[in-house]
């Protein structure tokens, strides 16, 4: 008979929460039936519970611990959604276990942790209400395209918590330190004419590889100047280009989205959206920035008074780095000391026959239950 956690993951992977931006595969999106999911768990077990809607039908879940208010708070806080299922192998709701493994979109990324996180709330109930420290879940919708949930969460309640726990699949390392990002469109405008005399024309595909050519080889260098001694340098990636309409007729706009990866020394001097408005003026590029989002980089000391609890509770967690990017950024910025931590690996994540091992989702139930205890 599979395990309580086990089948607390079936029941969540068998509830879609897709995002619904960036081609979700499915009309099955949003966070709303997972968070309802949620409050049906959490409120038996004393916790106030709200559905906060933070877009229509894509709510956060807030659940209070049972027990006193007078006293600091921290959080349990997975994200609700999912990536998207095209292109995968496996049946994206049907949780099938093989081999040691429950297969399934989230299983890793982040329902694996955050069935991990639910149990081991359950398991220590008794507990809750007497513990000197309130340990509140929440689920946060949104955190696979804008991060509204966290956002949003962050300006509301920044000053009630004294420590977040950000459910990612870190394989149960302590992640300290992330990349911040930014996502921006890149836009050339052109001259339509007809390719049988292009001189008529002004090709704006040609103006933005060009553009694209001298961010490459000159951007790049520079970003590689900001490093950090875990996360590395900055980086940069052209991740999709559009332009034209047929190959007879000279392009008159150009488009692309690109990605940089932002270490906290790059945050500290201005942002990667100032360093690239700035590189554009100085190197004249005929390029318009455009819906950029920059998320920032998140760092916690390793002396931090609870990342030493989370240790001492569970002897052999280290902390380390990562390069992506998660909802915790934003707490930290807010000023919610933060760390990511969960079962699984993020290898798993997104991938088109998403997993999580059995042995590690239960190693993350025993890790959260010792860590909930050891606040006693």
């Amino acid at each position: 008979m599979p395990s309580c956690a086990v089948s607390l993951l079936q029941k969540l992977i068998r509830t879609p929460s897709v995002n619904p931006d960036n081609a979700p595969g499915t009309d099955m999106t949003g966070e709303a039936a997972m968070a309802e999911m949620v409050r049906e768990y959490l409120s038996p077990l004393g916790f106030h519970t709200e559905l906060v809607e933070i877009q229509p039908g894509r709510p956060n879940i807030i659940a209070r611990a049972p027990g006193s208010d007078d006293r600091p708070r921290i959080l349990l806080g997975p994200h609700l959604d999912t990536v998207g299922v095209d292109g995968m192998t496996i049946d994206p709701f049907d949780p099938v276990i093989r081999n040691g493994k429950i297969y399934g979109r989230g299983a890793s990324d982040t329902k694996g942790p955050m069935a991990a996180m639910l149990q081991a709330l359950k398991n220590c109930q008794p507990l809750l209400s007497s513990l000197p420290v309130a340990v509140d879940f929440v689920g946060f919708m949104g955190e696979e395209s804008s991060q509204w949930g966290s956002k949003h969460f962050a300006k509301k309640h920044a000053g009630e918590y004294s420590f977040a726990l950000v459910g990612e699949p870190t394989s149960l390392d302590i992640v300290h330190t992330t990349k911040g990002s930014l996502w921006t469109t890149l836009k050339t405008s052109g001259k339509a004419a007809h390719s049988s005399q292009p001189e008529l024309g002004e090709n704006a595909i040609l103006k933005l590889t060009s553009s694209l050519d001298r961010m490459n080889r000159k951007l790049t260098a520079r970003l590689a100047s900001y490093t950090h001694p875990v996360l590395g340098h900055s980086t940069l990636n052209v991740g999709v280009i559009q332009g034209g309409s047929r190959p007879n007729i000279v392009p008159d706009s150009a488009s692309a989205e690109i990605d940089i990866r932002t270490t906290p020394s790059l945050h500290a001097d201005g942002g990667a959206l100032k360093l690239l408005e700035d590189f554009i003026i100085e190197n004249k590029l005929p390029v318009e920035v455009m819906e950029a989002q920059e998320n920032p980089p998140m760092e916690l000391a390793t002396d931090s008074v609870w990342i030493k609890k989370m240790m001492s509770a569970n002897t052999g967690s280290k902390a380390v780095g990562a390069p992506w990017f998660s909802d915790a950024a934003h707490l930290n910025e807010a000023g919610i000391p933060s760390v990511c931590i969960g079962p699984g690996s993020i290898t798993q994540a997104h991938t088109k026959d998403e997993f999580i091992q059995i042995s590690e989702l239960e190693a993350g139930v025993e890790y959260f239950e010792k860590f909930i205890k050891s606040l006693a």
